[in-house]
């Protein structure tokens, strides 16, 4: 009976035993199967679609233009003296350019203020005799053809001083034009003349070109068929525009939009605009060419999705969703435009989406994907 028993009970251990270990292998083998599961997995980077305000603008290639240029030309004809500037110098409005030789007009001045000193003394002589010819004729002692002729010979001296008024004001005006000053603050270009030569009054060329850069002007061209809606948001206040360089780290300088031209290049389909500048740290300077960025409006609650994640099909831009249930889905979106790293989707997506931005490469409808930072390599 005791054999029995321990017969039983060694029978009973060994299946005990044997469950176990069936266990622990099953066991195994769900893990392995999951680790397969997630192993086959694509690893990819998704990231949320947002909803968020944009703003509505237009890019376009302008170049830099000087706020004011001016061309100092003689107004006087002389010998050029001597050059206060050094080229491409910065010139301070009212500052001395140039100086001419004086002289000739000096001694003008002299002459005319001597003139004026002779004819006064004509002019008093024939006032005084204009007065003893009107008592003679208040007494009848002489014609009144007679009074007439010293009347006449007064008004004439009178208009004689009148001119000689005049040319002194002129030669004062020839002698201060042989000082050159600067209109404007700006900066100085080449010389043209130097010093030594002789200068015409009004020549062809420009004894120098200065040109004011504080503040600028960015002249650019946009599609005519943009007018309209340029001119209607400017109807509804100043509109922002910004320029800057390609590859710059610079902080792109902030302006407003001063100038539409009145009509359209037909050959080009353009109309052309311009956008003034502080230019306070002087960095857009005459010539440059620039990235200029004008800024319709703000547009809220933009449906704004990753320009990553943006890819281009035969039937047109789709984007990949990531599902709750870590699959993906293919999607054809309508692309409104593309600011910067940012796609403003028009139809197709809803903020909270979730979209692959990196891995699409190896996706495909249905694929089982691992949300976690994918190889970019």
């Amino acid at each position: 009976m005791s054999t029995r028993k321990k017969l039983f009970s060694g029978i009973f251990v060994l299946a005990v035993l044997g469950a176990g270990v069936l266990i622990v292998q099953q066991a195994n083998r769900g893990s392995r199967a999951e680790s397969q599961k997630t192993a086959s997995a694509v690893p990819v980077t998704v990231a949320a679609v947002v909803a968020k305000t944009m703003p509505v603008r237009l890019v376009a290639i302008g170049n830099v233009e000087p706020f004011t240029t001016v061309s100092i030309k003689a107004r006087v004809d002389g010998q050029l003296l001597s050059v206060k500037f050094k080229e491409g110098d910065e010139v301070r409005q009212g500052a001395v350019l140039f100086e001419i030789d004086s002289r000739p007009f000096a001694a003008s001045l002299r002459q005319a203020q001597a003139n004026l000193l002779k004819d006064k003394a004509l002019l008093d002589r024939a006032t005084e005799q204009e007065k003893r010819y009107k008592d003679l004729l208040a007494k009848n002692f002489i014609s009144p053809d007679a009074y007439e002729q010293v009347r006449t010979n007064t008004a004439t001296a009178a208009a004689t001083v009148s001119a000689d008024e005049a040319a002194i004001e002129n030669a004062k005006l020839s002698l201060e034009y042989c000082t050159i000053r600067s209109p404007v603050t700006g900066y100085a270009g080449r010389i043209q003349i130097q010093q030594g030569n002789l200068v015409k009054a009004n020549d062809t060329n420009p004894l120098v070109v200065i040109n004011q850069i504080v503040p600028v002007y960015a002249s650019f061209s946009v599609p005519e068929q943009n007018i309209a809606d340029i001119r209607k948001y400017q109807a509804d206040g100043e509109l922002k525009v910004q320029a800057g360089f390609a590859n710059s780290t610079h902080p792109m300088a902030a302006g407003k939009l001063s100038f539409i031209d009145n009509s359209a290049d037909a050959t080009t389909g353009t109309i052309k605009l311009k956008a003034e500048f502080p230019n306070t740290d002087k960095a857009l300077w005459p010539g440059q060419f620039v990235n200029v960025v004008l800024t319709l409006y703000e547009q809220k609650d933009a449906i704004v999705a990753p320009s990553a994640a943006v890819q281009s099909g035969p039937t047109g831009q789709y984007v990949y969703i990531m599902k709750p249930d870590m699959t993906v889905e293919l999607r054809n979106i309508k692309i409104a435009r593309a600011e910067g790293d940012d796609t403003v989707v028009a139809g197709g997506l809803q903020p909270g989406d979730q979209v692959v931005t990196v891995g699409q490469l190896r996706l495909a409808p249905g694929t089982k994907v691992n949300p976690g930072k994918a190889q970019t390599s």
